[in-house]
Formats: C-alpha cells, structure tokens, sequence
C-alpha cells in the first residue's frame, strides 16, 4: 500500500480535495533519555535542550473550545478520541494544563508570545494583534527551522515569522471555506477539518527536507456552531448523552456573577445551534445528506412540542452529539498526521503537541461556551510526544499554562527562550523531572464583559487545591475547595473556617499580579472597546 493511498482512505475526499504526493525523506532519530518521576532542580529557561544536529520537528495540532472531558484518554464519559488517545499512549498528558484568559484571541497569542494578555496586548476578540512583537515561530525560524501556519488565526492582523501560512478569515465556516494563503484569496469546497489537514499534509510532503520544520495545523472544530461533516452526522442517533450532574444548576450559594450571564442551554441557543434551520455555505451536494439527517429529527421535536426541563434535555442532546461529531472528525483527521509521520519516517524525530485555546462548557452549570474561570473552561487539553524524552503513556499533574508553550518550544529546538516571556519550559516536566522551584500557582484574567455572554470580569489564582476568584467590577469573591467540591457549586468565602485560606491566597493573587506586571492599563482599554461597541448599536 502506498502512502498516498493509505492517508487518504482514512476519510473519504470530495472531488476538490487535494491528493497527497511522494513520499517525501527519513528523518534524523531524536536522541536523549526518557524521563524519570524524580524530582531536581532544573537550569533556568534559556537552557537548550537539544544539540543543533538533533533539532526534532515540531508539530502543533490546535483546536477551539475542546474541553478535556470530550476527550477518552482524560476520562471522558460520552464520547471516544481514539486518535487523541494514541498520542497520549506514546507521550504524556498533562491534567493540569491551564489558559490565562478563556477566550480565542487572546490564548492564541498568549501561545505565540509566552506572555500574558495584558502584556502583548490582545485581551479580547476585538484587537489586532500586534505582529511586529517577538513570536516563538520568528525564534524558530530565525534558529534555522522552517514554519508553516494551517487553519484558524483569527488575530485579525497577518501572521508573521512564517516561511507559509494559510488562514481561514476570521472564524472561517465548518463547509467550504475561503482562505488567505501568504496573501491571497483562494476558495475551498469540502469539510473544513479535512481541507485544513490536506493543506498541512501538502505543507510537509513539499517543505525542505534538510531543515527542520515547525507547523502549526490549527482546526476550527469543535467552535460554535457545531456543524458535522457527512461522515458523522448521523453518529450518537442511537444513544443518549449522559446529562452532567448540574445541566440545572440555579447557581446558589456563589457570587451574583453566575447570574449575568447569557450562555445557558435553556435560553441562549439559536435555532442555527440547534439546526433548525437550513445552514448556509452548503452546495447541494453537501445538503442533501444533511437535511436526510436533521429533516425526520427536526419534524419529530417539532411534533413533540416540549417544554420545561424537557425540552432543555432535548436541547442537551443536540447540542453535545453535534459537538462530539466535531470532534469526532478532528479525531480522524489527527489519525491522518500520526499516520504520515509514521510512514515518511518523521515520527522519530517530530514532537508531537496537542491542545486546544481553551476548554468549554458541555452543559455543566447549564452552560455552553468558555470565559470563565470555572474548571471547565480553565482547563486544557496538552498532550506532547517528544520521541527519546517523554516515556509513553505518562501522565504530569503540576500546573501548566499556555503561558509556558512558547518557552517550551524553543527549548525542544535548542533556542534560547528570551527572558522577558512569562512563561517556563515544560521541557523538564516532559523529561520526568518537576524542578523544585515549579510554580505552585496559576494566574487568570478574564476582561471581555462587554462582549459574547456577558460574562463579569474576573481574575483569581488555582493552587493544587483552592481557587480564589475576585469578580472586581461588582467586587465579589468566591472561593472553591477543589477536593471537596470538584463541581465548584459551593462558595467557601465567607466561611470562618476557610478565612486563613482566603488570606493567605490574596497574597499569592498580589504576588502574581506584581510578578506578570498587572495594572489598569488593559481595563481602560477594554473601557474603551466596549464605549465604541455602545454608541454603535
């Protein structure tokens, strides 16, 4: 079987689909040693931690709003990843990986710069983000690596420090979407997932064979709307989802801030979320297996005439088998990579990294969408296969953020990590060791009220176990004891017995902030952002 052939039966291609080529040279073996579960102090970030000779190739697969319990390998009860699942069977997953600020823009660029929002300036959606700032990419690339960037930016401004790049605008559809590549225009017809994964396999088989390569392969799924591709749309019709234990939470006992939010299951969904209506962007060809999965569905929940806590159920299933289809089809489409590293040669010599911007909400608290500083959305899919570093199937449970992706980039390729990012190297955590001088806490900052779903501006610290969050416009705090309340349903800060904890996290909160160079510059900002959008309704 040729390569060519193998790769692409995995997923059936339209007819516009590009087909793969040659195949293309044998990479050089990583060398180094697998980790251990020791414990030891670690040189500082500017360490390199691979020779020139055996700089490994880096490929960094990304999606939007795939939060951690629709993926099997971290414990997932409603759906399979099985191609996720064999990445962290042959590398190491992190549980405890975090964003900085819950929403798209902003952990992008968290990600190529190692800084926090407020430092590189995108705090929201609404920014153009700066490209003439140091980016890990331009590191790369200066360091002698080819780079290539494949799907969703969404960062507005053109990306930089990238040998090819290919971009969706802005959002970019889930069918047949147009794309600027290095510049210009062209127009694709199929699936999206699958169209960025021809692209980035096209990269690969045409790049140059004797540098070393960075690629980031950057999916739009599983974002909001949720359109399935043919392959999967009539995938979980024969079973119910399992409703998380507060799909009706009433939001009790904790701040007013889960009150002002407009991201319920209940009210918030549009009847294009819910596919009651016919989507737009799909050729005939794409409708009329759509409208023979949806059209019996739809008639048979019209007829059915729900209401009250039924109809949100009904609402629940939709929403998260369209969701888990999105998925579904990411998963394939990782196969597709894994399955080409394998059989060029590349594999030994390529990290692999998967994650996505953020998590989300599948229903728990009665929510979709992200934003806030709740587990679900604070949590992050990382899982990396470094060959010859990381022991397969391992697992790291010490804080992480996306804040640390770009030091630990550069430290995989023998660069030297600039010390003004504010991030750290995981690169040592991939080897087995936790320096002693590990963060024991994480910083989060939330700014975008004005935006999507209203929700309230926040920042907080998470220890091991405790989350601190202060809602500073309305100046309300919670507290949640994560051991004994992993659901987050109880609010500890008014309780007498948790009153040195509170003290003691206000101070790691001061440090932190003072630590990342916090200050009202990025609220005044915001300030302005949302007195624009106001007197332009």
């Amino acid at each position: 079987m040729t390569l060519t052939t193998l790769i692409t039966r995995r997923i059936p291609r339209c007819a516009s689909t590009v087909r793969l080529a040659a195949l293309l040279a044998v990479a050089i073996l990583a060398a180094g040693l697998s980790g251990c579960a020791s414990r030891k102090p670690h040189a500082d970030n500017a360490t390199a931690e691979a020779k020139p000779a055996q700089r490994p190739n880096i490929l960094f697969i990304f999606t939007d709003d795939h939060g951690v319990q629709a993926i099997s390998t971290y414990g997932s009860k409603i759906n399979r990843t099985p191609q996720i699942d064999r990445l962290a069977d042959s590398g190491m997953r992190f549980d405890n990986c975090f964003c900085t600020n819950a929403i798209c823009a902003p952990s992008r660029a968290v990600i190529l710069t190692g800084k926090h929002s407020h430092i590189n300036g995108q705090v929201s959606n609404h920014e153009r983000f700066d490209g003439s700032q140091s980016t890990f990419p331009k590191m790369l690339r200066q360091a002698g690596y080819q780079t290539a960037l494949i799907g969703k930016w969404h960062l507005k401004s053109d990306p930089t420090g990238f040998d090819h790049w290919e971009v969706l605008i802005d959002q970019g559809p889930y069918y047949n979407p147009p794309m600027i590549r290095n510049g210009e225009k062209v127009q694709y017809t199929g699936y999206t997932t699958d169209i960025i994964t021809d692209r980035a396999l096209e990269w690969m088989q045409q790049r140059d064979p004797e540098k070393p390569f960075l690629l980031m392969c950057q999916h739009k799924a599983p974002h909001r709307d949720w359109k399935p591709d043919a392959r999967h749309l009539t995938m979980y019709d024969d079973v119910t989802i399992p409703e998380p234990p507060t799909l009706f939470d009433d939001w009790s006992g904790r701040s007013r801030a889960s009150t002002m939010q407009e991201m319920t299951i209940a009210e918030h969904m549009s009847p294009g979320d819910l596919k009651l209506t016919t989507p737009r962007r799909l050729n005939a060809e794409q409708l009329a297996p759509w409208n023979a999965a949806y059209g019996p569905k739809n008639e048979a929940f019209r007829e059915a005439n729900l209401t009250g806590k039924d109809l949100v159920r009904w609402k629940y299933q939709r929403y998260a088998k369209d969701y888990l289809r999105c998925v579904a089809s990411v998963d394939d489409n990782i196969g597709r990579l894994l399955d080409y590293l394998e059989q060029s040669g590349l594999a030994d010599n390529t990290v692999v990294v998967y994650s996505s911007d953020q998590g989300w909400f599948l229903g728990e608290h009665g929510w979709f969408d992200k934003r806030w500083m709740y587990e679900e959305s604070l949590r992050m899919p990382f899982i990396v296969r470094w060959p010859g570093k990381t022991k397969p199937g391992s697992v790291n449970t010490d804080l992480v953020q996306n804040l640390d992706f770009a030091p630990t980039f550069l430290a995989m390729a023998g660069a030297d990590v600039p010390g003004d990012m504010q991030g750290r190297s995981a690169a040592p955590l991939l080897a087995g060791e936790t320096p002693d001088d590990w963060r024991d806490a994480v910083y989060y900052h939330f700014y975008a009220d004005w935006a999507w779903h209203t929700v309230p501006r926040h920042y907080g610290v998470r220890t091991d176990r405790y989350k601190l969050i202060h809602f500073y416009r309305i100046d309300e705090w919670e507290l949640y004891d994560l051991v004994k309340d992993p659901d987050e349903m109880h609010n500890l800060y008014d309780d007498p017995a948790y009153a040195s904890t509170v003290i003691r996290l206000k101070a790691v909160l001061q440090r932190l902030r003072q630590q990342y160079r916090e200050s009202d510059v990025a609220d005044q900002a915001c300030d302005r952002i949302a007195e624009r959008r106001a007197r332009n309704r």
